[in-house]
């Protein structure tokens, strides 16, 4: 903890702050444990001071939609601080573990998503074509390129580009103007006391598609479902929408919009690898591989890229991947 930091928190009253540091995410911010009477979170964002402003708006927002959020007790937009209720340490990843029934937790998962689509999105940036493809080209860029250390022929760049815009297009085909939280996930959800499903993380929101946190929701990096138990709750989250869409065609959406989310996510998890040294999450690379090409197969108009990509599965097939089941 740096002196900046503890003076902020001496000035709000709390002298002599007993602070444990947690581990953080894959951004610029830290975070710490308060553990003296008053307790709470401090999120030490001064190295991207400009996002506390946004936190604070967003979280707002999903307050007044009646969305369970940590509440935020104090901030200094100016020194990029922010003190937080204390929602206690249990993620929901922590419940997909071998003798606990994570049904559950899945199903209010779904229930408090229904309720965060809720939160008006007004004023947020938007999901649009140009961002969706700028997205994927991560991949191209940092998966394919600085990671594989691959040569793509004219061809296959302009394969990948077709890819990518038919991808765009069935993404944009679909419901739009929702309040798209991007990183609904496990380690993005936390059960408090009272077995309740608390949002976190959520600074990064846009305007978008249905079924985007859905899919970060129910094929995150961390948690593989069971198939029949992933279509249960694709489906829950449509009929609690009340949503007059076949099976067919809500499947389709939420297949081409994971394979946007899992496309952007080899190229960030390359990056983040490559340039910021977080070699961590080289581990989570098979998995959001392996939903690529699981999905990709269903589509026969995405047979370039499906073969691209399975030509660099071999290393990865017999990785151990970073999952659970149910």
């Amino acid at each position: 903890m740096h002196k900046e930091l503890k003076d902020w928190l001496e000035l709000i009253d709390m002298e002599d702050p007993d602070l444990h540091r947690l581990h953080g995410d894959a951004s610029s911010r830290s975070y710490y444990r308060l553990k003296n009477n008053l307790g709470g979170i401090v999120m030490d964002a001064s190295e991207a001071k400009e996002s506390v402003p946004v936190f604070i708006g967003v979280g707002q927002r999903l307050m007044d939609a009646k969305v369970r959020i940590p509440t935020i007790k104090s901030y200094e937009t100016n020194k990029g601080f922010i003190f937080l209720e204390d929602v206690g340490s249990t993620h929901l990843l922590d419940k997909c573990v071998e003798g606990v029934d994570a049904r559950p937790y899945y199903d209010k998962a779904i229930e408090t998503l229904v309720k965060l689509q809720t939160t008006p999105s007004k004023g947020l940036e938007p999901y649009d074509e140009r961002f969706l493809l700028e997205e994927m080209n991560l991949m191209t860029e940092w998966y394919l390129k600085e990671y594989l250390d691959t040569s793509l022929e004219c061809l296959e760049g302009r394969m990948l580009l077709e890819s990518f815009s038919l991808i765009a297009k069935e993404v944009l085909s679909q419901p739009q103007g929702i309040f798209v939280h991007r990183d609904y996930h496990a380690r993005n959800l936390m059960v408090d006391e009272n077995e309740e499903i608390v949002v976190i993380d959520f600074q990064d929101a846009r305007e978008g598609a249905l079924t985007y946190d859905l899919v970060s929701l129910l094929r995150d990096a961390y948690v593989k479902l069971d198939t029949r138990e992933l279509r249960r709750l694709i489906l829950l989250f449509r009929d609690l929408k009340g949503l007059d869409v076949d099976d067919e065609t809500f499947i389709r959406w939420f297949d081409f919009t994971g394979l946007q989310r899992h496309i952007k996510i080899l190229g960030i998890f390359a990056r983040l690898a490559i340039r910021d040294g977080k070699k961590e999450y080289i581990k989570d690379i098979p998995l959001t591989l392996k939903y690529i090409l699981e999905v990709g197969y269903k589509y026969p108009e995405l047979n370039g890229l499906i073969s691209l990509l399975k030509s660099q599965y071999g290393e990865f097939k017999d990785a151990p991947v970073t999952m659970r089941m149910f």
